[in-house]
């Protein structure tokens, strides 16, 4: 399988999609809400392709009018260690989109953390596509997923080019925001699978770890402008037409020394020179002395620099 131009990976949605794009492969998927640990949570959505995985998903149609849809197909991938157990939903074709969701029940996170993983794995590098899940609110009609299908979070890895990173956008306000600093970007060309994990507590602050080693722990407010800034530029300040922006000035009384030399004179005839014994006019042509540098040349002359006291 060759991983795609695009397509979002298991996308959960609170009300009730998992949406998935490109990564070669995508194996695991889990949306677990709880108070404390993971025993102790409620899992709204667990998914491991085993039999009937088709019958638990729809296929986006959303690129089909265009031509350009991928196809999906269970498969282990190049590399596995159980072929019933790693097996996992794979993009089967070069150079398309990809789209596939499936529903869970509605909650909500309030005074609760909520974890978001799932695996992926790249067996070849691609140009341009992001294997991220996207979770959201529950659709009218799966078949019309699409990159302008609104969701609450994007996760997991993107490039285009030399651009690569970890996706981790928000939904605020109706409004997609981006981590203000990018995370790191694991899926690089070894071709294994790796473990995404998203840690949402109540407090807003969140967690990412990638094959459970922490790339990030912070707060949302920090990190991502979701909340206006305390203090913006008044908008009724103006700029004086005096104002001088340069800390640094010409020394007005800086003045060329007469006996400057300038760049024109940098080479002068070598007035020692003397034209060679056996010089013929007429076959070598007229004699001329050669050029030498100056030695009274020191460089250009620039007007000397002084603070600026109107700065």
């Amino acid at each position: 399988a060759i991983l795609p131009a695009y397509f979002p990976c298991p996308s959960l949605l609170p009300d009730g999609q998992v949406v998935p794009g490109p990564a070669d492969r995508m194996r695991r998927s889990l949306v677990v809400l709880g108070s404390a640990t993971v025993a102790s949570a409620k899992v709204y959505f667990s998914e491991t392709f085993g039999d009937g995985w088709e019958s638990r998903w729809t296929l986006s149609k959303w690129k089909d009018s265009e031509g350009t849809a991928g196809k999906w197909e269970a498969a282990t991938g190049k590399w596995f260690k159980d072929e019933a157990e790693d097996k996992g939903i794979q993009t089967a074709q070069d150079s398309r989109f990809f789209g596939i969701s499936a529903g869970f029940d509605s909650f909500s996170n309030k005074d609760k953390t909520l974890i978001v993983q799932y695996q992926a794995k790249y067996e070849k590098d691609v140009e341009c596509g992001g294997g991220y899940v996207k979770v959201g609110p529950k659709m009218s009609d799966a078949t019309t997923f699409g990159d302008p299908t609104p969701y609450n979070i994007m996760f997991g890895p993107d490039k285009c080019g030399y651009t690569k990173r970890t996706h981790l956008i928000f939904s605020y306000k109706g409004k997609n925001v981006l981590k203000k600093q990018d995370l790191p970007y694991k899926q690089e060309n070894e071709g294994t699978s790796h473990l995404y994990r998203l840690v949402l507590k109540p407090d807003n602050t969140v967690r990412v770890e990638i094959d459970e080693e922490k790339v990030y722990e912070g707060s949302i407010k920090e990190d991502w402008e979701v909340l206006k800034p305390k203090e913006i530029s008044d908008p009724d300040d103006k700029k004086p037409d005096d104002w001088v922006d340069d800390s640094m000035m010409d020394d007005p009384e800086d003045k060329k020394p007469a006996d400057w030399v300038d760049e024109d004179q940098k080479r002068i005839v070598d007035e020692t020179a003397k034209k060679p014994d056996d010089w013929d006019d007429e076959e070598d042509g007229e004699w001329e002395a050669p050029m030498k540098d100056n030695p009274a040349y020191k460089g250009e002359w620039y007007v000397k620099r002084i603070s600026n006291p109107a700065y």
